[in-house]
């Protein structure tokens, strides 16, 4: 039996976004994005710098801390997708995720600091979960969550999706004030935007069964039979062709687009010349960057309705074989700078064309099942690997022979997976939207 379903009957005309903009649900649930990236971005834009300025930690242990955050999410995906899917509309396990945001403060303040002074393996290990419960495992609940009450609220999911890139743009400026004045109040700027965070899940609304767009979002149709989340279903999805090309592609685009980033601040610092600080000039470039991808992404969505989400994911695949080899080759501060705005292009088209690919392929009932295995896991397993060999690789053969490797292994995956996956715009009507089952040979 196929997996690939359409949207059910009932579901909401195609979104538009001038209509969006008069919906408080559309500011409520974008204020969300909006907060939660904006600790993100704190995390992934001063950790790496932090660890190794601020804690002392060497580039293979930075790495260790990344490889046990992606280690930890990879062993947390199966069961929080499952049990979203299950909650479907509630807000349980979105509120652990805000809770744990909320103790960034205190954690690096009291906890992670004595404990890498006296053990940087240690430290890592204890890093590494702390920080996955809000960030590597929580995204996942945060997107999904999200995504499914855009679809029950009526508007395009890339649209509040831009309040994330916005978000980002703001904590990276602003970052690098609070950098420039003490790099250990990052942690407490990221327990202020949990704190606000929370308040604005509180006050969500999320659809009730019988409400207008509650069948939608859901897959409960009227007459339609619900699809249950089983490990039947799991083990349909793994065996589905276009699924295991799905998460070949996450493993190896996806995990190296964040592993690429990870230490990037390190690299970027050696070219720095002309006595600035070279994390405030990060910090301002990678505002720069997200105000692009912001308006990128007000684009993207329509760009992947023509093309087609495999052929965006594909796009992505390129556009990070050109960002990653390029940092190798052409080292120049301007250079370094060029390659890391690519990253404006790169993120909306992978955020895109994820969701869109993953419901137009596959069954929307399960659509945080399908999220976790296919991008959150596979994505994660790919990291603890890729993070782990590669921040080794830094201290051994050095940065610039490590991007090499790190571009074939791109390329390799990304040619592998166009092979696997098929093409999703048979199940596209012209909005973008998917239309009555069929069958997937």
């Amino acid at each position: 039996m196929s997996i690939t379903t359409a949207t059910p009957d009932g579901a909401t005309a195609k979104p538009r976004a001038r209509d969006s903009l008069k919906k408080l649900a559309f500011w409520n649930f974008g204020g969300l994005f909006f907060f939660y990236f904006a600790i993100w971005q704190l995390a992934f834009t001063f950790l790496s710098r932090w660890l190794e300025t601020e804690a002392g930690m060497s580039h293979g242990n930075i790495g260790l801390l990344n490889s046990v955050m992606a280690f930890t999410a990879f062993c947390l995906q199966p069961f929080y997708g499952f049990i979203q899917d299950k909650l479907g509309f509630r807000k349980n396990l979105f509120a652990f995720v805000v809770l744990v945001g909320a103790m960034m403060g205190p954690f690096f303040a009291f906890v992670f600091t004595p404990i890498v002074n006296a053990n940087q393996v240690l430290g890592a290990v204890v890093g590494g979960v702390f920080l996955s419960l809000t960030l590597n495992a929580g995204v996942g609940i945060v997107e999904t969550f999200n995504e499914r009450n855009a679809r029950a609220n009526g508007f395009e999911y890339g649209h509040v999706r831009l309040f994330g890139s916005v978000a980002g743009a703001t904590a990276s400026l602003v970052g690098g004030f609070i950098w420039a004045s003490n790099p250990d109040n990052i942690w407490w700027a990221g327990t202020f935007s949990a704190i606000v965070l929370g308040v604005l899940l509180f006050v969500a609304r999320t659809p009730k069964p019988g409400e207008p767009g509650y069948a939608a979002a859901s897959g409960d149709a009227a007459g339609e039979a619900r699809t249950k989340v089983t490990l039947a279903t799991v083990r349909q999805l793994l065996t589905n062709r276009s699924f295991v090309g799905f998460m070949v592609l996450m493993f190896g685009t996806a995990a190296l687009y964040d592993v690429f980033d990870q230490q990037f601040p390190n690299y970027f610092a050696q070219f720095v010349t002309g006595g600035i600080d070279s994390q405030v000039l990060f910090s301002r470039v990678v505002f720069v960057q997200i105000l692009l991808e912001a308006v990128v992404m007000i684009a993207t969505p329509f760009l992947i309705n023509r093309i087609g989400a495999k052929n965006g994911l594909l796009l992505f695949g390129l556009v990070l074989v050109v960002r990653v080899l390029g940092s190798a080759f052409f080292t120049s501060t301007e250079m370094l700078i060029v390659w890391r705005l690519l990253a404006a292009i790169e993120m909306p088209l992978m955020l895109i064309s994820v969701m869109k690919y993953l419901t137009r392929m596959f069954d929307v009932r399960i659509s945080a099942t399908a999220y976790m295995l296919g991008f959150n896991m596979a994505k994660q397993i790919g990291i603890v690997i890729f993070s782990w060999a590669f921040g080794a690789a830094y201290d051994t053969i050095g940065f610039g022979n490590s991007y090499i490797v790190m571009g074939v292994v791109v390329v390799v995956v990304t040619v592998v997976a166009s092979v696997l996956m098929r093409d999703d715009r048979r199940h596209a009507l012209s909005d973008g939207s998917a239309p009555e089952a069929v069958p997937d040979r």
